[in-house]
């Protein structure tokens, strides 16, 4: 009886270990909100800091000034558990221009996946639209991350903070 019941605790200690050790082993796998947020107020300033030139490169034409909202949902390499780590970022981008109007609603915009190195200097690439736009975002972004790719924004809040920072950049320059 007294064997049986070492075992039996033996099993459930052991089981109980497996468990923890798969679940972290599964957190670590798995970019953190931290990770994300640092990410995605990264490739913001990129985007939002890069010059008129730098926008017409990759077929945004304007003079204005320029408000993101970004959501990562990947990145190279993909097991990447910090900032530091991270050579690429793969996100969903919506950017507002500013100079057209001061409404957000009606303001000329361009959105869908990108693919942001991150480095001195950082490098955006973004698929050209037209016919054949899905291979290219294909091509684009690697395989394991297709899906979100072609996903929309999970959650408003990037877009409900670009809105915002729009609405304040709009009136500051409307003085």
């Amino acid at each position: 009886m007294i064997k049986t019941r070492r075992g039996l605790i033996a099993s459930i200690v052991t089981l109980a270990c497996l468990t923890l050790a798969g679940v972290t082993f599964l957190a670590a796998r798995q970019p953190s909100s931290q990770l994300n947020e640092d990410l995605a107020a990264q490739v913001t300033l990129i985007l939002e800091r890069s010059s008129p030139e730098q926008h017409h490169a990759h077929g945004h034409e304007f003079e204005s000034a320029v408000v993101c909202a970004v959501e990562p949902f990947g990145t190279e390499p993909a097991d990447a558990a910090s900032l530091v780590e991270v050579t690429w970022v793969y996100a969903r981008h919506m950017c507002a221009i500013t100079g057209e109007s001061t409404d957000w609603s009606v303001s000329v915009r361009a959105s869908g996946p990108i693919a942001v190195r991150l480095g001195i200097p950082p490098q955006v690439k973004v698929p050209e639209p037209g016919t054949g736009y899905p291979e290219r975002v294909r091509q684009l972004i690697p395989a394991r991350y297709h899906d979100e790719a072609f996903a929309e924004f999970e959650d408003d809040t990037p877009i409900e903070a670009a809105r915002q920072r729009f609405a304040q950049v709009t009136s500051n320059t409307a003085r």
